[in-house]
């Protein structure tokens, strides 16, 4: 079979769900890119939704169950959020992946700001990764990345960015893809723009400033299809516009942890904090963890769980047990989840007051990490290129069938994914 188009550029449009549709689509780019391709707002996302286990699908085409990474960060019992290092490397991603494929084949592939791609085989990467606690940043990106495609972007490009300060930092990421796709031309760019979830976590999901985001993000994509043109590789690209995951507003944070405390789960030793039981909290779900064989604290801890859903205040909807999370392709270590409801969010500090209020402190916060069939819940998807039927309603799909969808037009060699290859959208 013949590639469908040579290139592929996907634009990973973080929290660009399905309540940002109707005014994404009215912007010029976007709407010139649905016109010419397919679309849907009801791509499904994985549990829990949080963006690297999503990622880690987008990229191998399977479920959370079989790629491993469970969370955006390792589990790191009473390290403050700031402070936990993340899956920011290839190696915690346990199946193969389709920028790998790519490779096989001897095709140019590209990273910029994608998720888990620290030390990866990809020709031309600066991965997403921060320095935590002493590290140097930009160190810690030269060290993990392509370190003269690196440096050749930061000498270019570096002084747009303030930090992870927005918008600037989706401008230089913008900047890099723009001159990648013009002197590289990778067959496969992936790329992670982070704006509007920002914008959401920080302001909630109704502010104005999120039609300015979506503003900002479709001159973006504008460039970008600019670029492909200037390097005269448009009619042979296709394009994937892809949002990971909703948001939902949050008045309420909990902090089960406390319980756990004040029940003597969490206690402190010798100085030191020490858990029987721990939830790790990821924003609209939370996983249980139990220490191994502690068959006590595991009947101690359900009971405390079950008496907080009883009582409303805390925000738990469901504790889902082994057979709820098989179904949900959770990873198979964890016998135990808690669901959120809609208006709260859990965190793992044992020592805060059990609930916060966020109204009542003039906090606005919106979060996710929800199960995927919550209501207005799913995401966008936009696939376009002179390959794609005109005008095609994806309908409802998974992110697992991005990977398989990226082999497909590539014509790689990539079995044994959970998802499908959207073939019936191709000419």
């Amino acid at each position: 079979m013949q590639p469908k188009s040579k290139y592929v550029i996907v634009i990973s449009y973080d929290a660009f769900s399905k309540d940002n549709w109707e005014s994404a689509k009215s912007k010029p780019h976007l709407a010139e890119l649905i016109a010419n391709g397919a679309s849907t707002d009801s791509l499904k996302s994985v549990y829990p939704t949080l963006t690297y286990v999503i990622h880690s699908s987008y990229v191998t085409g399977v479920y959370p169950n079989k790629h491993g990474v469970f969370h955006n960060n390792p589990f790191q019992p009473f390290v403050p959020e700031n402070d936990q290092a993340w899956h920011w490397f290839r190696r915690d991603i346990q199946e193969p992946t389709v920028y790998e494929a790519a490779g096989k084949k001897g095709l140019k592939t590209a990273g910029l700001l994608w998720p888990v791609s620290g030390n990866a085989n990809i020709n031309y990467n600066i991965p997403e990764i921060k320095a935590v606690k002493n590290e140097n940043q930009a160190l810690k990106i030269l060290k993990s990345g392509s370190k003269l495609f690196t440096l050749t972007m930061e000498m270019k490009y570096g002084k747009v960015r303030q930090g992870i300060e927005q918008p600037y930092l989706d401008d230089f990421t913008t900047l890099c893809a723009v001159d990648t796709i013009k002197k590289k031309k990778p067959n496969l760019l992936l790329m992670h723009l982070i704006d509007l979830d920002d914008t959401k976590h920080i302001h909630g999901t109704k502010n104005p400033q999120i039609e300015n985001v979506i503003d900002r993000m479709d001159r973006r994509i504008g460039d970008l299809v600019q670029a492909a043109k200037d390097a005269d590789i448009y009619d042979e690209t296709t394009f994937i516009i892809v949002g990971d995951h909703s948001q939902l507003d949050v008045q309420y944070k909990a902090y089960l942890n406390r319980l756990f405390y004040d029940e003597g789960l969490i206690y402190e030793h010798n100085g030191k904090w020490q858990w029987r039981a721990y939830i790790q909290g990821a924003g609209g779900a939370a996983y249980l963890h139990l220490q191994q064989g502690d068959a006590e604290a595991e009947k101690l801890a359900l009971s405390i769980l079950d008496n907080a859903a009883q009582h409303g205040a805390y925000g738990i909807e469901a504790i889902l047990s082994t057979e709820k999370l098989n179904e949900l392709h959770v990873s198979r270590q964890f016998r135990y989840m808690i669901e959120a409801r809609e208006g709260y969010a859990f965190e793992d500090d044992h020592l805060q007051e059990a609930v916060v209020d966020l109204h009542a402190i003039g906090k606005k916060y919106a979060t996710h990490g929800y199960m995927p069939n919550k209501p207005n819940y799913t995401s966008n998807l936009i696939i376009s290129g002179s390959n794609v039927i005109a005008g095609s309603d994806i309908g409802e799909v998974c992110v697992v069938d991005i990977a398989p969808t990226i082999a497909y037009i590539l014509n790689l060699d990539f079995p044994d994914t959970d998802g499908r290859a959207l073939t019936e959208i191709f000419k």
